[in-house]
């Protein structure tokens, strides 16, 4: 477990930001900064989550599609902060894993089923839950260059009974906001 009390803490998005805006309001506390590789003012991103950034004078920094070496050293800035990805959509370059502390989680139960590393596993799951997956579940790991590959550090799991992937989705959402909450306090 990682405490995120006494450093900076800096976010990545790919998808909408809805994850790190329900986190923070959980741990009473706003990221030092979020990054996303959407354009502003994309129709995808959480209304909420920029206003509370906006009120909390947190800036949200806007990169590239696929942001370089340079790129991330520029935009994480201070090597002694805590990074955390949430729905980051693209394979962070070696020396900046070696370089920063960077987290992220994964709503796959990969430490049981390592099949389901990459993207959509909940879709795999629910597809596949009578005849392969019995169990869904999150977990965090180190983000290392390979695709869901850094050692697990934290997981959670539940049986696969789920009645819709929409279902299930929302109960992975839920588990993992669960997840982060305890590794990061």
């Amino acid at each position: 477990m990682t405490q995120i009390k006494n450093k900076k803490w800096v976010t990545f998005f790919s998808h909408t930001g809805t994850e790190i805006y329900r986190l923070g309001k959980r741990l009473g506390r706003c990221p030092d900064r979020v990054i996303t590789n959407r354009k502003p003012g994309d129709e995808q991103i959480n209304k909420k989550m920029l206003k509370w950034l906006e009120t909390k004078e947190v800036d949200v920094v806007y990169t590239k599609n696929k942001p370089d070496e340079e790129d991330y050293d520029r935009l994480i800035k201070d090597p002694d902060c805590v990074v955390t990805l949430h729905g980051w959509m693209r394979i962070v370059p070696a020396g900046i894993c070696g370089s920063h502390e960077i987290y992220n989680l994964h709503p796959g139960l990969i430490t049981k089923y390592p099949e389901l590393k990459g993207a959509d596993p909940q879709k795999r799951a629910f597809n596949e839950q009578t005849k392969t997956y019995k169990y869904v579940g999150c977990v965090i790991h180190k983000v290392t260059p390979g695709v869901d590959e850094g050692k697990v550090l934290a997981q959670t799991s539940t049986y696969n009974n789920f009645y819709s992937e929409d279902q299930m989705c929302c109960a992975l959402a839920d588990m993992s906001l669960d997840l982060w909450e305890q590794f990061l306090t």
